[in-house]
């Protein structure tokens, strides 16, 4: 029977046998789990780009689309002149044939409208409106003739006091003076600023309720027919110029015009 004094230095070698080969398997565990784990992401990984290799272009950035259409919408009826239009693309310039189907849109001004159809041999007319539901064109105001609108607005405004009370919206009256003021700022006469007190003149328009008509005058800026700069022969050669001028521009718009009194103004009675 082994001694106790043999039997304890026996175990313990015995005990850290088994423990090295314990840590040894452990090891050569781990070590082939990291070989296969750097092997595959050796082979699904990229090479790395030469430094000397341009590098690529990056993608295009996507071209988000317009609730409008541009010179390439022209571009795009050239080449199959029907529209699809896109989510939210419904107002704007349409090409609407005789019988108001739709034929190419939208477009961001008018001229791009007629430039596709001239191109195209399109016989259609520009429209600026809003697509309905049922892909028909509901007419608007564009935004030219919205901005002509406020400046025909602030062209009245300087009317004088004369026609306080005698501007309704179904008066005949007021139609007229409304025409009339259109054709002269198109023209590029502005109306005086009588109700302003403005000192640079224009075209002064006043009432004629006895014959139902708008008298219709030139007043020369402040410097010439208040303080006759230039002296009060000059100031009524422009004046006689002036009137004669206006009128004739007018009766060329088409308005109905005669002459009133002895100072050479005019007398519009209607439009033909």
């Amino acid at each position: 029977m082994m001694s106790a004094t043999l039997w304890w230095p026996t175990l313990t070698v015995l005990g850290f046998c088994l423990f090295t080969g314990v840590v040894v398997a452990l090891g050569s565990s781990s070590t082939a789990r990291y070989e296969f784990e750097r092997n595959g992401a050796r082979t699904s990984r990229p090479s790395p780009a030469r430094a000397d290799a341009p590098s690529p272009a990056p993608d295009p950035a996507p071209v988000r689309p317009t609730g409008n259409a541009d010179a390439g919408a022209a571009q795009t009826v050239a080449v199959r002149p029907t529209v699809t239009t896109t989510v939210g693309a419904d107002r704007g310039w349409w090409l609407l044939d005789e019988s108001a189907q739709l034929l190419a849109g939208p477009f961001e001004d008018r001229i791009d409208a007629e430039w596709a159809a001239l191109s195209e041999g399109l016989s259609g007319i520009a429209i600026f409106g809003a697509r309905s539901a049922d892909g028909s064109v509901i007419p608007r105001p564009s935004p030219e003739e919205r901005a002509w609108l406020g400046e025909l607005g602030d062209q009245l405004d300087r009317l004088p006091e004369d026609w306080d009370g005698l501007l309704t919206d179904t008066d005949p009256l007021t139609t007229l003076l409304v025409e009339i003021a259109a054709a002269l700022v198109e023209a590029g006469l502005p109306l005086h600023d009588d109700a302003g007190g403005g000192a640079a003149g224009g075209v002064c328009l006043f009432p004629e309720l006895g014959a139902r008509g708008v008298l219709v005058s030139w007043r020369a800026h402040d410097r010439m027919s208040v303080h006759s700069v230039r002296g009060a022969a000059a100031d009524d050669v422009v004046s006689e110029l002036m009137n004669a001028t206006v009128g004739h521009v007018l009766e060329q718009l088409g308005f109905v015009v005669e002459p009133y009194g002895a100072t050479g103004c005019s007398l519009v009675t209607a439009l033909r």
